[in-house]
């Protein structure tokens, strides 16, 4: 189905917000890797968050962009 103009403000709205997290969640990893003790933990949860933040991303850019040889 196409997207009406609600549709795409709505995406583009939830594509910043996940890419304003994505991009903090890489300033902690990177402030907690500088850190001499690090917790594990901690930093698996962070890099495993960022992560579904980036597919979460990558899937609503590709509502916004459709497949021009579907």
């Amino acid at each position: 189905r196409m997207l009406n103009s609600e549709d795409i403000a709505a995406i583009e709205a939830r594509l910043a917000e996940l890419k304003l997290e994505h991009r903090d969640l890489d300033d902690v990893i990177q402030r907690l890797t500088e850190t001499p003790v690090q917790d594990q933990l901690q930093m698996q949860r962070l890099k495993k968050r960022k992560l579904l933040v980036k597919d979460q991303i990558s899937l609503l850019e590709r509502q916004l962009t459709p497949d021009i040889s579907a």
